[in-house]
């Protein structure tokens, strides 16, 4: 049997008009994507990526095409939403950032807090379930923001670029603990990031968008078993896919002029 596809977009064409005129942001995207599986999607600043998430979770309106859940018959889908600053309320302890969700929909306060200490635990947080936001790290605030996300237990959890404010190495040790985290709960997980090394590392399957306007110019399985560790960025055949995939994105990252893209194209076949 075939994999199960949780979501399709299809023909989607995004364009934002203002008094200097219209951009097209983006251009006839078709992609499905699977249950339970982790994408990632990569390509230069400005195509797209955000405002696929964006239209995904129903904070923006395509301009044209369709974007396509298959849940059960009645069943809104559940979105869960982490954008790259955590976005915690500043007054409200941890364990009541992760909890507020669920008291917007009427769930029991005894009930919500021991689900939210479940997910304290999940994302490595014990022990600062009272503490205030202002007293946490930036990965810190993150986990509690993937927390308050998890804890609704979405259909889909859309990650923007969630560590992108991070330092290098506290970055490169929150992709390591949302690899721990996504093997543990196999969410269906779509996730922006400009990071290759991180997009490898956590995904089952990897698209690529070109300079705007955004079209796939190119999808990717990844070819690591799971489970995977940290250790797999070093592997020789992780750091070609690595190479391949940058040498994809620098490829479309700057139109080509006309007259180079020309000379390009008649001289490829002689290579």
């Amino acid at each position: 049997m075939g994999e199960h596809i949780l979501l399709r977009i299809s023909d989607l064409t995004v364009n934002f008009h203002d008094g200097n005129g219209g951009l097209e942001a983006l251009d006839s995207v078709d992609l499905d994507v699977p249950e339970c599986r982790f994408l990632t999607v990569l390509g230069p600043s400005g195509s797209g990526k955000t405002t696929l998430l964006r239209i995904i979770a129903g904070l923006l309106k395509p301009t044209t095409g369709s974007v396509r859940f298959n849940t059960p018959e009645g069943n809104l889908p559940r979105v869960g939403l982490v954008f790259q600053q955590a976005n915690l309320m500043p007054w409200r302890t941890v364990i009541e950032n992760i909890t507020l969700p669920l008291e917007l929909q009427g769930v029991h306060r005894g009930y919500a807090c021991d689900r939210a200490r479940e997910f304290i635990e999940l994302v490595g947080l014990d022990g600062f379930e009272n503490s205030l936001p202002r007293n946490l790290s930036g990965g810190m605030a993150q986990r509690v923001a993937l927390a308050r996300a998890l804890i609704m237990e979405p259909d889909l959890l859309l990650l923007d670029e969630p560590f992108g404010s991070l330092d290098a190495l506290t970055r490169e040790h929150m992709g390591t603990e949302l690899l721990r985290i996504w093997q543990n709960r196999e969410t269906t997980v779509m996730m922006v990031t400009h990071s290759i090394s991180e997009a490898l590392l956590l995904a089952d399957r990897v698209v690529v968008l070109s300079a705007r306007p955004g079209r796939i110019i190119r999808e990717i399985d990844v070819p690591f078993p799971r489970p995977r560790s940290d250790a797999i960025r070093y592997s020789q055949e992780f750091v070609e896919l690595a190479r391949d995939l940058r040498s994809s994105i620098m490829d479309v990252s700057e139109p080509m002029p006309v007259e180079k893209r020309n000379n390009h194209f008649r001289n490829a076949g002689r290579e």
